[in-house]
């Protein structure tokens, strides 16, 4: 059970990807969270830094698309400035968003990594669907209410997954 919320990867930023090994395991596109993972929670505007990222990932040949709780609003909105596609209110960690953002991608789980901050969406659900999955360290302490709620239990998991050595 434990096992379903260790993500394959732990990074401190979306900016240590290293775009070459994940070609070098057949990944093709990218399911990205917004909050705190792409930009601090409820941030709108798109920094200097990310445009070059979301570039660069582009550029390298990778599909991106976005995977968000948050409204259609936001998530469309902010997508659409970023120009990669979206699937809001996605209810993560149920599989359904993830399979829509695959549908929007036209890839398969195999060729897919999800990348986010939160261990009981964005890593459970992408382990769900047999995504390869990446988990970043929170750009802000900043949050919606019931994700300061989970980040308590989030620390106790974490504790559990460095004890059975399912997280380092």
């Amino acid at each position: 059970m434990l096992k379903k919320f260790s993500p394959d990867l732990i990074l401190d930023s979306i900016y240590e990807l290293n775009l070459k090994d994940l070609k070098d395991k057949g990944i093709k596109g990218i399911i990205t969270d917004l909050d705190n993972t792409l930009v601090a929670w409820n941030v709108q505007q798109i920094e200097e830094p990310l445009k070059d990222w979301l570039k660069t990932v582009k550029e390298a040949g990778f599909k991106v698309c976005i995977l968000s709780n948050n409204s259609s609003g936001r998530v469309e909105e902010f997508a659409a400035r970023a120009g990669v596609p979206a699937v809001s209110k996605a209810v993560k960690p149920r599989r359904g968003g993830f399979r829509r953002a695959l549908e929007q991608m036209g890839l398969e789980t195999s060729e897919t990594a999800v990348l986010g901050d939160q261990l009981f969406t964005d890593i459970l659900g992408g382990n769900r669907t047999g995504l390869y999955t990446i988990l970043v360290t929170p750009l802000s302490q900043k949050e919606f209410f019931g994700t300061r709620i989970m980040r308590q239990v989030e620390k106790i998991l974490i504790r559990k997954l460095k004890e059975k050595g399912l997280l380092y």
